[in-house]
């Protein structure tokens, strides 16, 4: 039997498909994705072409494709000009068909000529990896056959199929679709599994929704992005710079009043905001008030018991008949509608950034005098605790 230049017990094979497959996805997840669409980190030159080339010879994917193509994505998420939200073209379609659906859109000029800005555009990117991408996908092959004989055809293929499985269909699908939410973004992003190893840290797609200039994908304390821990590895080798992550809030016990660093914290770090909202007011509530329900009441129990889900959701993601639930629910119980009337009232502070700093301190105010007003004690605590709001510096 044909043997390559190196010899590997079975075992060795699998181990040498996942490292390169790895180092591919790592090369996603730094270089195209945090570093170059989003410009959340900095990268020294000689790493950043090592990404650059070995995405060359693994994937065949252009920066400035790669990088327009994902900044539309954010700009006109799950609308009918995303490029591959399954959301408009639907489930299957995305996961059978996100490497067809990116290369459809790589070839929209206005796309890359609108969000293609700021990508390589040196000499070897214009003459060998942009206009000669699929040679070193070719020169892969080559290489892997010559290191490892006949096994390396398939460790080959397993390459060729990673991305297009992984990062094509899984994440610009299932990353949409279904999966655990941290912070109820605008769109239907999800996070699918908190350990984001196998796909870089992309496993944490709504973390990365909701703080998409961040170079950090996780938020919980239980959930780890492996991408984050390279960037960290190389930051502490001078290898790379950190730009931004996700804002931070801190808690001023000696501070009981709204002022310009109150209205800065909750308009930055919103999101986290709304789901301290949601887990300290809404979540305690309804369980308050199912607690206090009879319990021959059917009616009431079957309309109120899975309302705490409507009432956090994103209120443009909820469709006609979740809606309608909510509001039959609503209308039976005058506390959880109070609660909610308050959440969508702390919504609005927010979206009223472009007024003036003395409108929006105010703004703050009037609503922490009326959630202490309605007399519900966790509305009265989460006042409390907001006033103690600052902002630790997101920036490193």
């Amino acid at each position: 039997m044909l043997e390559g230049l190196i010899a590997l017990p079975w075992w060795g094979y699998i181990v040498v498909a996942l490292v390169f497959t790895h180092i591919t996805i790592a090369s996603v997840t730094i270089y195209l994705h945090r570093h170059q669409a989003h410009r959340a980190l900095d990268l020294h030159p000689l790493v950043s072409h090592f990404f650059r080339f070995w995405l060359w010879l693994t994937s065949g994917m252009v920066t400035k494709e790669w990088a327009a193509i994902h900044r539309k994505h954010h700009a006109k998420c799950e609308t009918a000009e995303d490029p591959h939200s399954p959301q408009v073209l639907g489930i299957r379609k995305v996961l059978r068909e996100g490497s067809e659906l990116y290369r459809a859109e790589a070839k929209n000029q206005e796309t890359l000529d609108k969000y293609g800005h700021g990508t390589p555009s040196d000499w070897i990117e214009r003459h060998v990896y942009t206009p000669h991408s699929g040679k070193g996908i070719a020169l892969m092959f080559i290489v892997n056959v010559l290191l490892f004989g006949p096994l390396g055809m398939t460790i080959w293929a397993v390459q060729m199929m990673w991305i297009p499985i992984t990062a094509a269909g899984i994440i610009n699908g299932i990353g949409h679709y279904w999966g655990y939410r941290n912070y109820e973004a605008a769109d239907a992003s999800t996070n699918i599994v908190p350990w984001g190893i196998l796909i870089g840290g992309e496993e944490l797609h709504n973390n990365h929704h909701t703080f998409a200039s961040s170079a950090k994908l996780s938020s919980k304390w239980w959930e780890f992005d492996i991408g984050w821990f390279y960037i960290r590895t190389l930051e502490t080798f001078g290898l790379a710079r950190v730009k931004k992550i996700p804002p931070e809030l801190t808690y001023d016990k000696a501070k009981d009043h709204i002022d310009l660093e109150t209205v800065k914290a909750v308009i930055t770090a919103r999101f986290v905001v709304m789901a301290q909202f949601a887990r300290e007011v809404m979540a305690r509530v309804h369980r308050d008030e199912l607690r206090n329900l009879d319990p021959s009441d059917k009616t009431r129990l079957t309309l109120l018991k899975p309302v705490r889900r409507l009432m956090v959701r994103e209120p443009r993601l909820l469709d006609e008949a979740a809606r309608t639930r909510l509001q039959k629910a609503l209308e039976l119980n005058q506390t959880l509608h109070t609660v909610y009337t308050m959440k969508q009232k702390l919504a609005d502070v927010w979206q009223r950034s472009a007024t003036t700093q003395e409108n929006l301190i105010q703004a703050l105010q009037d609503w922490c005098h009326e959630a202490e007003a309605t007399g519900i004690h966790a509305l009265r605590e989460f006042s409390n605790k907001l006033r103690t709001y600052s902002l630790v510096q997101a920036t490193t």
